[in-house]
């Protein structure tokens, strides 16, 4: 069930013990691991106390979703920093640069030539700042987005030299019926041989695994809102 604005808040302090236990205990500097609280599926009044409790990088799956939450509470709270972590039409990718600081789901050059092309002919969207991750579907899932293993070399070669998005790092999302472990290495891999110093895995289940495997990023969502009271969102932290 839904958490109580009391219990998200205790929730959040919950986590973030857990990763610094989990960061300490791999040799880690907790600092170094950011924690994205995906709020897809829950409501101003949930993601207030989240806010109110300090923290403030979050994380939505569905643009017209944070379109009708965040505008306010960016506004109100200047600092926060919003991640989509959720499949990108393409057809949205202005809406998703003029609201979003950071994209993890880039995952085809269809997409990333869209992303140029809002910014190349929008001034006020290229003057914002938004980073871009390259989004891995380490278990090439056909139900899932995201580019597969052997491609991602090539994509992320082509988002710098073709398309002006220099990819910070990558994110994936492991299948619920495998051992999470062997993709966050595998990320691990491709991160390493492309350059890239972001990791963003790691979801409710399995964080302080990823944490231990190097992510820089968890997305963290069920084990501090509790379960989502907005039905249709689609689902990159499960339960």
């Amino acid at each position: 069930m839904p958490a109580t604005a009391n219990d998200a808040a205790a929730n959040l302090a919950a986590v973030r013990a857990r990763m610094e236990t989990a960061a300490l205990a791999a040799g880690r500097a907790p600092s170094d691991v950011t924690l994205v609280a995906v709020s897809k599926g829950h409501d101003v009044s949930i993601i207030r106390a989240v806010l109110e409790a300090g923290h403030r990088v979050f994380g939505e799956n569905r643009v017209q979703e944070a379109e009708a939450k965040w505008p306010p509470l960016k506004t109100e709270y200047a600092d926060i920093c919003l991640h989509l972590i959720g499949p990108l039409q393409t057809n949205k990718a202005a809406d998703a640069l003029r609201l979003f600081d950071v994209i993890e789901s880039v995952d085809r050059v269809r997409l990333a030539a869209r992303l140029r092309a809002e910014l190349d002919r929008r001034p006020e969207l290229a003057a914002r700042t938004v980073r871009y991750f390259v989004q891995v579907n380490t278990g090439e899932e056909p139900q899932k987005a995201g580019i597969a293993p052997g491609e991602a070399d090539s994509l992320i070669e082509a988002l710098a030299a073709d398309y002006r998005l220099a990819a910070e790092g990558l994110m994936c999302i492991p299948p619920a019926d495998e051992e999470p472990a062997l993709h966050f290495a595998l990320l691990g891999k491709i991160a390493e041989r492309n350059g890239l110093a972001s990791l963003s895995m790691g979801m409710s289940d399995d964080f302080e695994v990823a944490v231990t495997f190097g992510a820089t990023h968890v997305r963290v969502g069920t084990a501090i809102f509790g379960t989502r009271q907005v039905a249709g969102s689609r689902i990159n932290d499960l339960p």
